[in-house]
């Protein structure tokens, strides 16, 4: 058996997806454990681009079981469409046969898309940059105890009593905002239809794991978002509302501490969508010059990302808080033809250097980064398929990445597709060989 967490290490968007899909050729259950449809995993398979908010990166290989565990909150109506388009894509989903909802999930409500929506207006200059799709207000209500759970559609009267408890704090809220409040009825119809079509998937999550595991299945962990957007360890308030790193994976009913191996995925340089510090961050031209060659718009949003050099200082953060054991890096490709690169390797401001990430200290906004230049290349690398017919330089670049966050890069990403990658063999810290991929 082998339990493997795929995380990714910036602020998002690192090419999580396609990873999660190699992977899982070889996987048996694959478990998302945190973030909502916030999310959003690429993948591309021949001519076919899906793109997956909700649904576990594996449901796109046949025999594969797919878990959406208790630490993930759930818009059950945006569940149902994507589980109708996927389909139409001829992808088969199955409920109860190749997807399962932990009955513990968190469920997102139409108050809570208002409530997002609301609450980043009243930010004004302090907005975060938020999706507006529910997921902050969803996972306030749980800490606050007044959420509904999967399970509570199972239960008309459960449902009732859940719904009218819920809407006696909402419905004042919003009314007091001068916003018309949410129908008790139509909610209460609305989430038993809903039901009827998802309750089939219901499932202790968390148990059907911990068997899997009994039973040495093949585990994938499949995280959301990056540890930089982490709501504890990453930039905040512009963060998500979740655990994203290993540690996230306990809501899903499994113990972190049996997880065998973190793969962490980078890009070879760096984005972010929304708000929030971004020290390497690129204007004018050669930002949009790395926008446009790396399609950079986000596929929740379809917002244009920001585009930066790769930081070493906040990814050597990202791998260490997540105890990450190898590193995948994508888009490697897209750097072709910009010479000189930089890499930030330090931080400076306020008459200090920082070469280790400064989490939580003041002023980070104001710190600026502190960079190596590195030669550049010219060659399409979307054919390349070995490490050793790279360019020079483009070796040289992966090998400085590699050394400056002290963890291997066994897999290179030069390409969208599944077959667009490159492995090189690369040896553990123990001097083991490691695998990366199942492949």
């Amino acid at each position: 058996m082998s339990s493997i967490c795929v995380v990714g290490i910036q602020w998002g968007d690192e090419g999580k997806g396609k990873v999660i899909d190699m992977m899982s050729a070889s996987s048996d259950l694959v478990v998302r454990y945190s973030g909502g449809n916030n999310a959003g995993h690429t993948v591309v398979v021949g001519k076919e681009k899906f793109v997956l908010h909700l649904l576990p990166s594996g449901i796109l290989r046949p025999g594969t079981k797919n878990l959406i565990g208790g630490g993930v909150v759930v818009d059950p109506w945006e569940l149902v469409k994507e589980i109708e388009g996927i389909r139409k894509l001829g992808i088969e989903v199955e409920l109860g046969k190749n997807l399962f909802l932990a009955w513990s999930a968190h469920l997102i409500l139409p108050y809570h898309r208002m409530q997002d929506q609301v609450m980043e207006e009243l930010r004004g200059h302090g907005k975060i940059g938020t999706t507006g799709r529910g997921i902050g207000p969803a996972y306030q209500d749980r800490a606050s105890r007044i959420g509904l759970r999967f399970s509570d559609l199972a239960d008309s009267a459960v449902l009732e009593k859940r719904v009218d408890a819920a809407l006696s704090l909402k419905n004042r809220f919003l009314e007091g905002l001068g916003k018309a409040p949410i129908d008790r009825e139509k909610l209460l119809g609305d989430l038993k239809e809903v039901g009827r079509v998802l309750l089939p998937s219901g499932q202790d999550v968390g148990a059907m794991v911990r068997t899997a595991a009994l039973e040495k299945k093949e585990i994938l962990f499949e995280g959301a978002q990056g540890m930089m957007l982490d709501v504890d360890l990453g930039t905040y308030p512009y963060v998500t509302s979740s655990s994203v790193g290993p540690a996230g994976i306990g809501a899903a009913g499994f113990p972190p501490r049996e997880v065998q191996r973190v793969v962490g995925v980078a890009k070879a340089y760096t984005t972010r969508v929304g708000e929030g510090p971004f020290p390497t961050e690129l204007f004018e031209e050669m930002g949009e010059r790395i926008r446009t060659q790396g399609h950079e718009f986000g596929a929740t949003t379809g917002r244009p990302r920001r585009c930066g050099w790769f930081d070493l200082v906040a990814v050597r953060y990202a791998v260490e808080v997540a105890g990450v054991d190898e590193l995948c890096l994508t888009n490697l490709d897209v750097l072709s033809g910009i010479s000189p690169l930089k890499v930030a390797v330090a931080y400076e401001g306020e008459g200090q250097s920082f070469g280790v990430y400064p989490a939580g200290v003041p002023g980070f906004e104001n710190l600026k980064p502190h960079y190596e230049e590195l030669e550049g290349w010219d060659e399409d690398l979307t054919s390349v398929r070995s490490f050793e017919e790279l360019p020079a330089a483009a070796r040289a670049y992966v090998e400085f990445l590699e050394n400056g966050l002290g963890v291997s890069i066994p897999v290179l990403s030069v390409g969208p597709g599944r077959n667009q990658v490159i492995h090189r063999g690369a040896a553990s810290n123990n001097g083991s060989s490691t695998k990366v991929l199942g492949v």
